[in-house]
């Protein structure tokens, strides 16, 4: 037998213990898969399960996507129907469990919404979010910040006063926006990915940037026009 012979005999079996290897880790990973799919189902909030009867309302076929980073102070918090919030989603009133807020309803979210994964919802005063309102993931929105003016305080130990922040009805934030205190979005709106919004975007428009600004609007008669 050459060497040559000898070594592709030597390395003959490798093929066949490497596909028994494959073989074992795509069982794992079904199996994997499966567990997870479960785990995933008994962990998302629905409007009758424990949790979910916890909120201040969770219309039916509406659903919290497991797992979630964070959930606290649900009483304060109404969902409607038909709306899901994707996995990893932060959704809280006030800043630690067991708060009193100033509102009963600090964040409110219509029907048929769909918040993107990864995202936030903070409220302490009134976040509104209208109906058919949908978001990329990741997106944050919050009606409270911090001041800095005290150079003596930690700017942590420093909030502003609560601002209300608005999303309307049909509206579409786009990836990474971020909404911050007194943000009011009329209806139909368009975000741009990444976009910080600090005031007021009018009904029917498009807007990005930081901060965000609106370049296109729709005038009845023209369509969409650009600003």
């Amino acid at each position: 037998m050459s060497t040559t012979q000898r070594r592709i005999g030597s390395v003959a079996p490798v093929p066949l213990a490497c596909g028994a290897v494959t073989r074992r880790h795509d069982l794992a990973g079904v199996a994997i898969r499966r567990a997870w799919d479960t785990i995933g189902r008994w962990g998302a909030i629905g409007p009758n399960s424990s949790t979910g009867r916890g909120f201040g309302s969770f219309g039916q076929g509406s659903i919290i996507c497991f797992p979630t980073n964070t959930v606290f102070n649900e009483g304060y918090i109404h969902i409607g129907r038909d709306t899901m919030i994707g996995p990893q989603a932060t959704l809280s009133a006030g800043m630690v469990p067991g708060q009193r807020c100033l509102s009963e309803r600090v964040v409110t979210i219509g029907d048929r919404c769909l918040i993107g994964k990864g995202s936030g919802i903070v409220g302490h005063f009134s976040i509104e979010i209208g109906d058919d309102v949908w978001t990329g993931h990741h997106v944050y929105v919050t009606d409270q910040n911090h001041g800095y003016e005290d150079v003596e305080r930690p700017i942590s130990q420093q909030s502003m006063p609560e601002r209300p922040v608005r999303i309307g009805n049909g509206s579409w934030l786009g990836h990474g926006t971020v909404v911050l205190p007194g943000a009011q979005i009329g209806d139909h709106v368009t975000i741009g990915a990444n976009s910080v919004v600090t005031g007021v975007i009018p009904s029917f428009s498009v807007a990005v940037g930081n901060p965000a600004r609106v370049i296109r609007r729709y005038v009845e008669g023209e369509g969409w026009v650009r600003v």
